[in-house]
């Protein structure tokens, strides 16, 4: 049976026609991201069926990706940065002058805002933490949304990384010890002294204890806990005491935590817009779980959960929590976003971001469970193209980045772009991926180019033995550490793979962790030392080149494909130049493309539809797949 006809990298990549929609705080709006000069920016539209939508923003040079609604009908805040460089600087549009400019209000060079919290308690002030104002001091403002002026509450005390607002003039500051785990402290009223709560060990919490929520009132915090089981469950913490008890937990699945690394997704913690108190809690396995933790909120989630076969993402209310605007994840409607009045029972579709993708037309992703050599179970994901016979495809490994983080069901554009072009697709959950408890993440400690690349390498091997793959057409594709697996297939395993694509991936372990944020740098020791190693131990120096591919740079001859955001901060250009340039010195063709308007995240439609489609052509010419023809 031959595939159908491709679609169009377009129809993938260009930018949704609408998406990312909330309702207004009270309920007579929703606003939304959508096209504006090809980059997507914020409309607000009348709830009412038919009316009209408005721009409200107008960035013309990258795409706005995070927007906040303010209890003021008049003001809507949203973050932006410059060219992907990631630091983020917080705007003011108002909402009853369509002609005004959007106000910078954090209008700092080299300052980077990281984190925007609106307290329910606080109408009209939002609480900015920000890192770069004063060189590497971690910052808390209190912002007033109406006039933008800024108070410094905190700032400039050594070793603290951290700030979180209390209320009644107390804060919570975050400490790391000198053995990597993380102290909490708060200040004393009056006093400017910092007495302990509680220290949480850095072995549990790899990058942060997350989520990390201060209640309401102010007495006590709600946080993701592993503290004494391997799974992570939601705990509440007595700030009067440092007593921690459970709140809400799953059998078998971790809360889902990858708001920590991907901010754009969804936080765990689902609230009360007008109270703060807590709604419900997500649980990630092969799929969603959601857990109502609040009697009103029990009812509408079935209603709601109702809407499409698909998990909960969004989720958004008014005041009052009647009228509900929600979004869901699905492996082939992603994002189709739906309107719920629970007190009329009214219900209707309010977009697909993509409406020109047949949901029929694209391939289902189906999770399996594949066995490594020592016995670790690894949750993966498989999509297979739609209409073949599904033996002896041509593979990709598509493998995720972090590496803490972990691959999901449904939604990933780019396992439905390969599946479209007749590839199986296998996303693997390497040991080091979190979600699936604390003995799994640190299976993968000192595991870099060793028992991670295995399990890589070992679904390899189980999707050639249950037939689905080609042993002489496997590729490997992958961002960040993705980046740096894919470097380690074609340097490490230089026989396996007939092609590989990597981007904004590492290839030298030791100058990546030199040219990481400053501000980061304190962290490390949490993460990638204990992980991978210490360079400023000779030893670990000289083991962490060891597994750097740059380090077996001559062994590559696999077709590669290199791709870098001229602007990151996180995986800097080097990282790519320095390996292009080893293998262009041997006289090794190497494909490399670098865009100067993009970062660690790929966002601008016009790069990503340029990158796919290289890689389209890349990978057909050594795979075999199908390349689209206009």
């Amino acid at each position: 049976m031959p595939l159908p006809a491709t679609i169009p990298v377009e129809d993938f990549l260009a930018p949704p026609e609408r998406a990312g929609a909330s309702i207004s705080p009270d309920g007579t709006r929703i606003a939304f991201l959508a096209p504006w000069k090809n980059r997507l920016n914020v409309w607000v539209q009348d709830l009412t069926p038919g009316a009209d939508a408005r721009c409200v923003t107008a960035d013309e040079t990258r795409t706005v990706q995070d927007y906040r609604w303010t209890e003021d009908p008049r003001w809507m805040l949203y973050l932006q940065d410059d060219g992907g460089d990631e630091n983020w600087h917080v705007f003011r549009v108002d909402l009853d002058d369509p002609d005004a400019d959007a106000v910078d209000l954090t209008p700092f060079p080299g300052a980077r805002v990281l984190n925007l919290d609106q307290p329910p308690q606080r109408p009209g002030t939002a609480i900015v933490q920000l890192i770069g104002r004063e060189g590497n001091a971690f910052e808390l403002h209190e912002l007033d949304v109406a006039t933008g002026e800024l108070t410094l509450i905190a700032g400039g005390t050594d070793a603290v990384t951290g700030w979180r607002y209390v209320g009644d003039g107390s804060l919570l500051a975050e400490r790391l010890t000198g053995n990597g785990d993380i102290e909490l402290r708060q200040t004393v009223p009056g006093t400017g002294e910092l007495r302990h709560v509680t220290t949480f060990s850095g072995e549990d919490y790899p990058l942060a204890v997350f989520p990390f929520v201060v209640t309401p009132d102010g007495t006590g915090v709600w946080f993701g806990s592993n503290r004494g089981t391997d799974r992570t469950r939601l705990a509440h913490l007595d700030l009067a005491t440092g007593e921690e008890s459970e709140v809400d937990s799953h059998p078998s699945f971790d809360l889902d935590t990858r708001a920590l690394v991907f901010t754009k997704l969804p936080p765990p913690l689902i609230r009360d817009r007008r109270t703060g108190e807590l709604l419900g809690a997500r649980y990630l396995g092969e799929r969603q779980v959601v857990h109502a933790l609040d009697p009103h909120f029990a009812e509408v989630l079935p209603n709601l959960a109702a809407l499409s076969d698909g998990d909960l993402a969004a989720i958004s209310s008014d005041r009052d929590g009647r009228r509900w605007v929600v979004s869901f994840t699905h492996d082939r409607d992603p994002g189709v976003t739906w309107y719920y009045d629970h007190q009329t029972g009214e219900r209707r579709r309010l977009f697909r971001p993509h409406p020109h993708l047949d949901p029929d037309l694209l391939a289902p992703t189906t999770p399996v469970t594949i066995t490594a050599r020592d016995g670790l179970a690894l949750p993966s994901y498989l999509t297979l193209p739609v209409g073949v016979e599904p033996a002896g495809l041509p593979m990709v490994l598509l493998v995720h980045g972090g590496p803490w983080a972990r691959d999901t069901w449904g939604g990933d554009r780019t396992a439905q772009f390969l599946a479209n072009r007749g590839y199986a697709v296998l996303q693997v959950n390497f040991r080091g991926s979190i979600g699936f408890g604390k003995a799994h993440m640190r299976a993968a400690i000192g595991e870099l180019a060793g028992k991670m690349h295995d399990d890589l390498i070992d679904a390899v091997d189980w999707a050639i033995a249950e037939g689905y793959a080609d042993p002489d057409r496997v590729g490997i594709f992958g961002g960040s550490y993705g980046g740096y697996a894919a470097l380690v297939g074609v340097s490490f395993t230089p026989d396996r793979f007939a092609a590989a694509v990597e981007y904004v991936g590492i290839s030298n372990l030791v100058t990546f962790l030199d040219t990481v944020p400053e501000f980061t740098k304190p962290s490390l020791g949490m993460n990638w030392f204990r992980y991978a190693g210490d360079p400023n131990d000779p030893a670990q120096k000289e083991d962490l080149l060891a597994r750097s591919p740059i380090s077996r740079v001559d062994d590559i001859r696999t077709p590669l494909m290199v791709v870098q955001g001229a602007n990151d901060t996180r995986v800097v250009r080097a990282e790519s130049d320095q390996i292009v340039d080893a293998l262009r010195a041997r006289g090794v063709d190497v494909d490399y493309l670098v865009f100067e308007d993009e970062g660690h995240f790929f966002v601008n439609p016009e790069n990503l539809i340029t990158m796919f489609r290289a890689a389209e052509r890349f990978l057909g010419a050594h795979l075999g797949g199908l390349v689209h023809e206009d």
